[in-house]
């Protein structure tokens, strides 16, 4: 590995909360340690376009609270194809740019992966999701801010299914992987939770609800992740009110919303602790590895192993919930 002078960072695919502290992190100590810093603007598109920023210390000042990113983020599938990641090569040699930290998910570790074999750039990658469905690491940046953003529009919703009888069926983001609700279902009490990871079987879901209305239980939350079997929280509450037309039964789709909003402390410090890892990872000459935090120490995988392999939830915490719903 040729000495790393200049050093881009970057975020990549769908944003969440605490990028902008792992970019002031990653900034800040790699002017620390004696090296340039630039950003890359809309992720590997500014890599393709020589659309980069220099960063100095007071650049990445009074971002640490800020959802979002600075950086902005975009996917690039220019970057898919080799040409495309050739154009970046190539950019980045002509601006000076001698390695990356990259701030994503899946998609950004597989450009990450491809790009650091073909042309040997020194690549470290960050967990950047709310999903938090990478392998590697207990949590990824943004999953807990996401978990506390459904909670409390979970909680305000269930005054007013209390106030008028109502069974709410809220989805959550989660296409692949029910770690968000999963445990705001548990943090807000809920009395159902489907997640992708575990079949939903629709006739003891209505079992269920009708022991609840029999207990003279008249207000309810359920829980959908947006990737769950049952088709999503529309398709459930259309099997409801087959079943039970006396239900009075109202849908809320999250969104997009979880994605905003100031980081979590844990967030911010998680975010912290990884960026200022990544930069001295490079120094000690590591390439090709996501950082993540494990029994809350840092650790790293490669890209490889990170892209291939999934984080499962504990399916443990679903019995929990069941047992704590009746």
């Amino acid at each position: 590995m040729n000495e790393i002078k200049k050093i881009a960072v970057l975020t990549s695919g769908g944003d969440s909360p605490g990028m902008n502290a792992a970019v002031r992190a990653v900034v800040r100590t790699g002017i620390y340690e004696g090296y340039e810093m630039v950003g890359s603007l809309r992720g590997y598109h500014g890599l393709i376009s020589g659309d980069v920023v220099p960063l100095h210390s007071r650049s990445v000042s009074n971002i640490i609270q800020r959802g979002g990113t600075i950086l902005k983020s975009a996917r690039c599938k220019a970057f898919y194809e080799k040409e495309g990641r050739k154009k970046a090569y190539d950019k980045m040699q002509s601006m000076g740019i001698d390695a990356l930290v990259v701030i994503g998910g899946d998609g950004t570790f597989t450009g990450a992966k491809e790009f650091g074999k073909e042309f040997g750039v020194p690549i470290v990658g960050l967990p950047g999701t709310i999903d938090n469905d990478l392998f590697g690491t207990d949590y990824t940046i943004g999953y807990d801010t996401a978990v506390n953003t459904v909670m409390e529009a979970v909680d305000k919703l269930r005054d007013t299914a209390y106030s008028h009888d109502r069974l709410f069926i809220i989805e959550v983001m989660g296409r692949d992987a029910g770690f968000i609700a999963l445990r705001s279902g548990i943090a807000t009490g809920a009395e159902m939770i489907l997640v992708p990871e575990s079949p939903t079987y629709i006739a003891e879901l209505l079992y269920m609800l009708e022991k609840d209305w029999k207990k003279n239980k008249t207000s309810g939350i359920i829980i959908v992740a947006e990737g769950d079997d049952s088709g999503g929280a529309m398709k459930v509450e259309r099997e409801i009110n087959d079943h039970f037309p006396d239900y009075e039964t109202r849908v809320s789709i999250l969104g997009h919303i979880q994605r905003g909003g100031s980081p979590s402390a844990m967030d911010r410090v998680l975010a912290s602790r990884l960026g200022n890892a990544a930069i001295m990872t490079l120094k000690e000459g590591v390439s090709g590895v996501m950082l993540g935090l494990i029994d809350n120490k840092i650790e790293m995988t490669s890209f490889e192993k990170s892209i291939k392999h999934h984080q499962y939830i504990n399916l443990e915490l679903l019995d929990i919930a069941r047992v704590l719903a009746i």
